[in-house]
């Protein structure tokens, strides 16, 4: 994934019709996600919707004590330490927006996975996360492989990473609760809304134990679609998802997003899913 990602977009909302968008950018990119109502007229789309809320996107911040590197490929520069600097940026711009976001969405990689080989996850996490204290708003964390490159799932499951008490509970809807075994809920932001934040990395050789039935049945999923001795490679793969550092959604959690979808329908809200995941 990119080492730093926030982006900027302003939605425009009318009925069943696509979202018109508009995306800005700077120096690092602020995220602001704009969401709007638009009202019958023939005007465009800034004259004829009503602002309703918005929230922040931030992902991959990467973050690291380390000089400057480069990615896998090495071909993309990494700003490890100064990628700090940029969250501490978003965060101010956000605090101080005329219309506070209603939340911020932090679609993981938020440390690098070099930390584990210096033994700096815990500090590094920490750092990361006494800067997210800054924010006025209730941030929403998912998982990136780099979480994985740096904590176990039961590591994380007992983090401040597990945002999962800001969920939202439907009352007499039971199938609408996720599980736990993969991380994943649903929340609301503002009325007719709901938000999903899936777990991509639910079938995953990263952070199980490779003892476990899970890490085999996974293992064996890899290695069925990945016949390369190095399983980070997608070289000469027709489905090149198939690598180390991707992973994929049990139909166990496939299940509860289908039910929470067919009650969003049901009650004509508009839904939002988020993950963390690969562009091959």
């Amino acid at each position: 994934m990119p080492e730093f990602l926030a982006s900027g977009v302003e939605l425009g909302f009318s009925g069943s019709s696509a979202p018109s968008t508009r995306c800005t950018s700077d120096h690092f990119q602020k995220s602001r996600v704009e969401v709007m109502d638009d009202k019958p007229g023939p005007g465009p789309l800034s004259e004829t919707s009503e602002f309703l809320f918005s929230f922040g996107v931030i992902a991959d911040i990467q973050y690291a004590d380390l000089e400057d590197g480069y990615n896998f490929q090495g071909n993309r520069r990494r700003y490890y330490r100064h990628s700090l600097l940029h969250l501490q940026g978003a965060i101010e711009h956000w605090n101080t927006e005329g219309s506070p976001p209603r939340c911020v969405l932090q679609l993981g990689d938020i440390i690098d996975g070099y930390n584990a080989q210096y033994k700096a996850s815990e500090k590094s996490l920490e750092l990361v996360m006494n800067t997210f204290q800054m924010l006025k708003v209730p941030v929403h964390h998912t998982w990136g492989n780099h979480e994985f490159y740096n904590f176990s799932r039961n590591y994380l499951t007992n983090s401040k990473l597990n945002t999962k008490f800001l969920e939202d509970q439907i009352v007499h809807h039971p199938e609408t609760v996720p599980s736990e075994n993969y991380y994943a809920y649903h929340f609301v932001p503002f009325p007719q809304f709901r938000f999903i934040l899936l777990d991509a990395y639910d079938l995953s050789v990263l952070g199980v134990d490779q003892s476990s039935a899970k890490y085999q049945q996974c293992l064996k999923i890899l290695k069925g679609h990945n016949p390369n001795s190095e399983l980070n490679s997608p070289q000469g793969l027709s489905e090149p998802q198939f690598v180390q550092f991707n992973g994929g959604f049990s139909q166990e959690q496939l299940n509860w997003l289908n039910e929470v979808l067919t009650f969003s329908d049901t009650n004509q809200e508009k839904v939002v899913i988020v993950s963390h995941c690969h562009q091959i």
